[in-house]
């Protein structure tokens, strides 16, 4: 089972290549306890979810890239090729509209509009290549401009095209001290456009991973490489084959002692259908062993509550909505974000 990767904007795509150059590493690096013949058919199983046909004996990355001027694209590109390891084969860039600025609303009413055709076709021939289309992993920021809301149309697309495959956001949660000045409504118009379209949101906190980076690494200057580094072993480990004794790769379902407390989970799910295990002895990358941990909790309702409490602060003294409604993003679609968004946090803290 394939997956295509779409990596939009700056943010994606220097991830998306972090993500990629884990992926190739851990499937080449130490079998760890596991036989030869488990580690060649971990190494296959990797390779045709994440890449596709050898060029010249080099894989190719199923991913499809998009961004509103070619630098960091081009850049992307250039540091796959000098791996010689792998590298990438579609990619899309589009210059942006003099004067526009890094907006969420031209992003998505009229640049995600404008290039839909040219997009689309290129996700199409990614998924003419897999043989078995598992689903899209989307990875994109939250708060950014254009870029996330060329992300929300595009998700929006993808459920429209390919209703029947899995779309997974892997979203970047803003800094609690701000990147953008209006962070917090580009953060509640992606939340609530993914949230009628995406079937999962992976949500990665740049506070926490910085924390990573700062206390359990001792970076002492903590670059974004050094963050983007990070996010892609999680997100390496978390995507890691699992297979059998037997060598077949399979979902196992055993869980542990600790997670069958009732108290842990809502009244009306059982711990067995809560928690599941995927086990394997094959070490991922260059870890004798390592354990991730996915989670649908009440752990981001506080941030989540926060980010639409400021945005409602600012909407309620109309500050900067004319960035948004000239391009077609009007007070009601804020309401109607405002309004979803309040439903979440308030069926989390329900739980």
């Amino acid at each position: 089972m394939s997956i295509v990767t779409v990596q939009l904007g700056q943010c994606g795509n220097q991830i998306g290549f972090e993500v990629f150059d884990t992926l190739f590493s851990d499937s080449h690096s130490s079998q760890g306890l596991c036989s030869k013949r488990e580690n060649e058919a971990y190494q296959a199983s990797c390779k045709e979810r994440f890449f596709s046909e050898e060029e010249n004996g080099v894989p190719i990355a199923r991913a499809v890239l998009v961004d509103m001027e070619p630098k960091v694209i081009n850049q992307t590109l250039s540091k796959a090729a000098q791996s010689g390891r792998w590298k990438y084969g579609q990619h899309a860039y589009f210059c942006q509209k003099q004067g526009s600025g890094n907006n969420w609303a031209y992003g998505y009413s009229v640049h995600g509009p404008r290039h839909e055709e040219s997009i689309m076709n290129l996700i199409q021939k990614e998924v003419e290549k897999c043989d078995s289309l598992s689903g899209f992993f989307i990875i994109m920021s939250m708060a950014g401009g254009t870029g996330s809301g060329i992300g929300a149309f595009v998700t929006q697309n993808l459920q429209d095209h390919y209703a029947h495959s899995l779309k997974m956001n892997q979203i970047i949660w803003p800094y609690g001290t701000g990147e953008v000045i209006v962070q917090n409504y580009n953060s509640i118009l992606t939340l609530s456009h993914l949230y009628r379209s995406s079937d999962a949101l992976l949500v990665h906190e740049n506070d926490a991973v910085h924390k990573i980076c700062a206390k359990l690494m001792n970076i002492k200057q903590i670059s974004f490489s050094d963050i983007n580094q990070v996010l892609a072993h999680q997100l390496g480990s978390v995507f890691q084959p699992v297979y059998s004794a037997e060598g077949s790769f399979h979902y196992r379902r055993n869980p542990l002692e600790g997670f069958k407390d009732p108290a842990l989970y809502t009244s009306w799910l059982e711990p067995v259908d809560a928690f599941n295990v995927w086990k394997t002895q094959r070490a991922f990358s260059k870890y004798e062993k390592s354990a991730s941990l996915v989670s649908n909790s009440q752990f981001l309702v506080k941030p989540l509550d926060m980010i639409v409490g400021k945005a409602w602060n600012m909407f309620a003294s109309k500050a900067y909505l004319h960035q948004y409604t000239k391009f077609g993003i009007e007070e009601e679609d804020f309401l109607d974000s405002f309004t979803l968004l309040e439903q979440v946090v308030a069926s989390y803290y329900n739980l």
